[in-house]
Formats: C-alpha cells, sequence, structure tokens
C-alpha cells in the first residue's frame, strides 16, 4: 500500500499538466509557413473550467513524455550513417570537486538575472467564465508617469436593485474622464476606486471612462489591478514600459530595374587573422559582383599589412584579441540596414547573389538568412541547426543541436526556417548587436553565437545563394610563414584550453549543465 500515495500525487499531477496542455494547445502549423505579416492567431482553445474527479480517466504515457519538466537530461543519439552518434557533453565536468562555489554563485546570478527580467505581465491570469466582470485580458500599456483610458470594463449582473464595483491598483490612481449622472463615485484620483448605482446601464457607462495613471516611476513592469463586486474577483494588467525607439534605416535609391540597392543596404563585414593572400581575395571577388558595397575589415594579425581600395574599412586591433571580439568590432562600425558576414578566404561568384538575401529579409519578419558555402571539392553545406533547452530544475538546463530545419518558407522553395546557418548569413545590423559576440571565444567559435541568440534571432537558410570556400589544399613545405602560423592558432594542440572555457561558457553564462547533439 506504500505505493499508492505516489501514485494517485503523479495522478493529480498528471491531471494539472493535461489541464494546462489543453488551455494552452493549438494544431501544428502546415509544412511551409508564411512569415511575410503579423500571424493570424486561432480562437483561444477552451480548457476544462473545474475539475471533476469523479470521471476517470486513462493516462497516455507518449503525450506525458513530450509534457515539459524540471528533470531534463543530455543523453547520446544514435547516427543515420554506421552507427555513429552525436555525443553528449556534461559542462559539470570540466570542475573540479572543490568548485560547488562556483555553481552556487551561478544560481546567485541567475536569481539576479530572473529578478530583472521577470515582470508581473508574466502572471498566469485566468477569466473565469459566467463571471459577471468583463475586463481586458491584455493589451493595456501607458508610458510611466503617463495616463490611459481603461477599455473593455463592464459588469453583466442579474438584476438587482444596486450595483457596486471597485477597482484596485498598486502602482498607479484611478479616475474617470467623464461623470455619468446616477453614478456614485468614491476614490477618484487614489488607488482604489469605487463606483455604485441602482441602474446597470448608467454604471456601465461609467465604467467605459475609467482612467488609469502610473504614479511609481519604473521603465518595464505592469500594475495588475484588481477589479470586484459582490461575491465575484476578477485581475488584469496594464503594463507600464517606454515603447522601444525604433532604429529606422533609408533605404536608398532603387538600382534602377526596381531592385534592391544593395550598396545603401548591405555592409559586408570580416575579420582576418595572417591571411591576408585569401583576404585579398576575397576583396577583388567582391569588387567583380559588388563594386559599391562597403567592406569593413577586423585584424587583429601580430604585423598588420596595409589594406587600401575604395569603399574599404581596415581597423587594426590588439594582437590575438580573437575571433569573436572581431567580430563585435566590424559590426560596430556598420551603418546600414543589413550587415553581411563572411569569412576572409570566402570567394564571391554569380551565385553570390545578395540581392535574394535582401529579399527574404524584406519580405519576411526574419532576422537572419543563411546561404550555402560550397567547399573545392563540390559539397555544399548550409549547416542548418535545430536548437532547444529544456528545463533541468536546480543542476541547471539542457541544450540540445540537431541538424536540420523547422518548416520551409512560404513564397521562397529554396529556403526554410531553423536556429543555426553556416559562416556566410545577411543579418539586420541591430538585431545582430543585441545578441552580439562573447569576446571570450577567441578561435573557434560559431554555433555559441546563435546560442546566445536563442529567442531574439529568427534564423532562416537559402540554399540558392552560395559562396565558395578557397581551397584549403597545401603542401606542407609550400606553405607560407603566415599560413604555418595562422594554422598554430586555427588548429591548437590538445592542451589548449579554448574547449574548457567552452564548456564553463556553456556551464555558468548559459546556466546549462550539458549539450547533446552536434
Amino acid at each position: 500500500m506504500r505505493g499508492a500515495p505516489r501514485s494517485c500525487a503523479l495522478a493529480v499531477g498528471v491531471a494539472s499538466a493535461l489541464a494546462l496542455l489543453l488551455h494552452l494547445w493549438v494544431p501544428a502549423g502546415p509544412p511551409s509557413v508564411d512569415l511575410s505579416g503579423p500571424p493570424r492567431l486561432p480562437p483561444p482553445p477552451r480548457g476544462p473550467a473545474r475539475a471533476y474527479p469523479h470521471v476517470p480517466f486513462r493516462l497516455r504515457r507518449d503525450v506525458i513524455e513530450l509534457l515539459p519538466g524540471n528533470g531534463c537530461s543530455c543523453a547520446a543519439e544514435p547516427g543515420p550513417l554506421f552507427g555513429q552518434g552525436r555525443g553528449a557533453v556534461d559542462f559539470g565536468s570540466s570542475f573540479g570537486p572543490g568548485e560547488r562555489r562556483l555553481q552556487q554563485q551561478r544560481e546567485r546570478e541567475f536569481r539576479s538575472y530572473r529578478q530583472r527580467v521577470q515582470s508581473p505581465a508574466d502572471r498566469l491570469l485566468i477569466v473565469r467564465a459566467n463571471s459577471p466582470l468583463e475586463y481586458p485580458a491584455q493589451g493595456v500599456e501607458v508610458r510611466p508617469l503617463q495616463t490611459v483610458l481603461v477599455p473593455g470594463l463592464s459588469l453583466q449582473a442579474a438584476s438587482r436593485e444596486s450595483y457596486e464595483v471597485n477597482l484596485t491598483a498598486s502602482m498607479g490612481t484611478l479616475a474617470v474622464a467623464a461623470v455619468v449622472e446616477g453614478v456614485l463615485l468614491r476614490g477618484e484620483g487614489q488607488p482604489q476606486l469605487s463606483m455604485a448605482s441602482t441602474r446597470l446601464d448608467h454604471l456601465n457607462r461609467q465604467l467605459q471612462f475609467v482612467t488609469y495613471t502610473n504614479t511609481v516611476f519604473h521603465p518595464d513592469t505592469a500594475d495588475i489591478v484588481q477589479f470586484c463586486t459582490h461575491g465575484h474577483e476578477a485581475a488584469f494588467a496594464i503594463r507600464i514600459r517606454h515603447p522601444p525607439a525604433p532604429r529606422l534605416y533609408g533605404p536608398g535609391d532603387s538600382d534602377g530595374d526596381g531592385g534592391y540597392n544593395v550598396s545603401a543596404l548591405v555592409t559586408i563585414a570580416t575579420k582576418t587573422f595572417l591571411r591576408y593572400e585569401k583576404l585579398r581575395g576575397l576583396l577583388s571577388s567582391i569588387r567583380r559582383f559588388y563594386p559599391g558595397v562597403t567592406v569593413v575589415v577586423a585584424d587583429d594579425s601580430p604585423r598588420p599589412e596595409p589594406l587600401s581600395g575604395p569603399h574599404l574599412e581596415h581597423y587594426v586591433m590588439p594582437f590575438g584579441k580573437g575571433w569573436f571580439a572581431g567580430r563585435n568590432l566590424a559590426v560596430s562600425q556598420v551603418t546600414t540596414k543589413y550587415v553581411l558576414w563572411v569569412d576572409d578566404d570566402f570567394i564571391f561568384t554569380p551565385r553570390t547573389r545578395l540581392e535574394k538575401l535582401v529579399d527574404v529579409l524584406e519580405r519576411t519578419s526574419l532576422d537572419l538568412v543563411g546561404g550555402a558555402v560550397r567547399e573545392i571539392t563540390g559539397f555544399t553545406t548550409t549547416y542548418r541547426q535545430r536548437l532547444s533547452v529544456r528545463a533541468g530544475g536546480a543542476g541547471g538546463d539542457c541544450l540540445r543541436a540537431r541538424p536540420g530545419f523547422h518548416h520551409r518558407l512560404a513564397g521562397f522553395p529554396d529556403c526554410v526556417v531553423t536556429d543555426g546557418v553556416v559562416n556566410f548569413f545577411l543579418a539586420r545590423t541591430d538585431k545582430v548587436r543585441q545578441v552580439g559576440f562573447d569576446p571570450r571565444l577567441r578561435r573557434v567559435a560559431h554555433l555559441e553565437f546563435f546560442i546566445d541568440g536563442l529567442g531574439v534571432l529568427h534564423v532562416g537558410s537559402c540554399e540558392d545563394v552560395v559562396v565558395d570556400h578557397a581551397s584549403k589544399l597545401a603542401l606542407p613545405w609550400r606553405r607560407s610563414e603566415g599560413e604555418r602560423q595562422y594554422a598554430r592558432y586555427r588548429y591548437p594542440a590538445a592542451r589548449d584550453d579554448s574547449l574548457s572555457l567552452k564548456h564553463r561558457l556553456f556551464f555558468f553564462k548559459n546556466r546549462f549543465k550539458c549539450m547533446a547533439g552536434n
């Protein structure tokens, strides 16, 4: 009989989870999704309003396993070819047994982070059925220390001798923009406002004039307003914030054929280190197809060589500052709407059609769209990655990286929506700056940018826009000193701690306990 309480608790927990699932569930989308405008949202699903303990139910184990929880784990996954699997990494193993202090510090930072980003607007508020109170479930917004008319307030009560409602705020005051005959008001200009009348229609007319004035300054939070009448209570949120200031870019003049003026919309950014021969090949190929596009080069070579030419900006950095620091510097100097990131050993060809990437970003809600890179062997890669994070409780969360994409992009047959792309992409400049590149990643890094961008970047990939990769094949005795020095930094010895640094950043900065997949 010892197992009975556990079974009962499991049943109650599963029932709650299923009720929440029924409340939030929406059907899966089509294989091709239109991102050219605001999404057309279906009406909210109707979930059960009350519990019915006398109704039997049967558990669906396959569905239960899909529900979110706090016990995630990472395990190696079998691969499609020859049994080769995608491995799993435990980031906590990068630390010694005496590093408990670091985990405690990480949790303190995480709690502080949640306090900064969480808002009362994040609270789950349920509008109960059959309540006589009508009110805005969401969407009411006021600027700090300003006033707004509160829409949607109404009382739909049964007939009686008198009617009364009360409104209570915590970060502002309530008043009315007009007074209706036959309605008694108490508390105008105070956090609590009461209204009473013998006529319901008069009371409802008065509710249409209720105003809210924010009095406690906070640039981004919400006031939860209590709304009650005889035997009924409700609550709704009024968001308090400064609307983000837009960052607008001039579209530039047309190219004369009704197409995009790439020179006015795009800046090409790259980072170089010792590979000036490769870099000059890249610049030459860019000038062949896009002579007027500005190119920004960040350079942390030990003895920088001079670079000159039209529409070229060369920024010299301290020696060995690194890959992501150079990305930050290059992107910081971009003044156009879009930035195209390329490696310094890429070569533009007739298939490197930037107009196509611009068209995708101009006509959809995507923030970043990658192309494809063609190797000297003829193999082409897009490096599409699906990233997901599952809650893991106090030990940290679990990161999964799988190759592939989520769905195809309507209107663009060769494009898909994914989470990570190859190192050749066009992006909205302000969104790239918002995510940034962690300068602690000095040498080998790429996917880390997209992991930091989860929840910020909406990413796509188009396989029909291709850049060539310069040949890396060279006999050892024919390599220059610069190429040999570059190889020592690019492919460090096994004792190098760059991999351990990545694991530490994942563990502490991103609060991951492990990663499975690529």
